[in-house]
């Protein structure tokens, strides 16, 4: 059982899905720092300053009432929100990493070389016989 453990983890498939794990928890990273740093902020100017971050609807007030300025203040109040600006920062994010895999994986499809048809094989003599024999009839 071991030794059947020790090949599937060997296969190319598991280390390949373990390395894509790992650069896509780091691509993640970098396009959650991407929204939330280089695009939401300029959205955010044009909008008239506001910040994402921190959009929220109180449902329920906490220990201590509002208005809450920040997400953070509200959950350390112990208030029920609901937090629609970080959704639309997870939305975002998510668009940007479906379309770079889309990208990739429509540049992969690209790479991948479509062989031609193969020729057809050439038919036996007796046919090429035959076809000579019909040609000269219809003649």
């Amino acid at each position: 059982m071991i030794q059947e453990f020790k090949e599937f983890i060997m296969k190319g498939n598991v280390l390949d899905m373990a390395v894509g794990v790992v650069i896509g928890a780091a691509f993640g990273k970098i396009v959650e720092s991407l929204v939330k740093d280089v695009i939401m902020p300029p959205i955010g100017l044009l909008m008239g300053g506001v910040d994402f971050t921190n959009k929220l609807a109180v449902l329920k007030d906490g220990a201590t009432a509002g208005p809450y300025a920040t997400v953070e203040i509200a959950q350390k109040a112990g208030a029920v929100t609901w937090n629609y600006g970080l959704f639309i920062n997870t939305i975002i994010s998510f668009l940007i990493v479906a379309f770079a895999i889309f990208m990739l994986i429509k540049a992969y499809n690209k790479t991948k070389k479509a062989e031609p048809p193969a020729a057809p094989p050439a038919p036996p003599e007796d046919v090429l016989l035959l076809r000579e024999i019909r040609d000269s009839l219809k003649k």
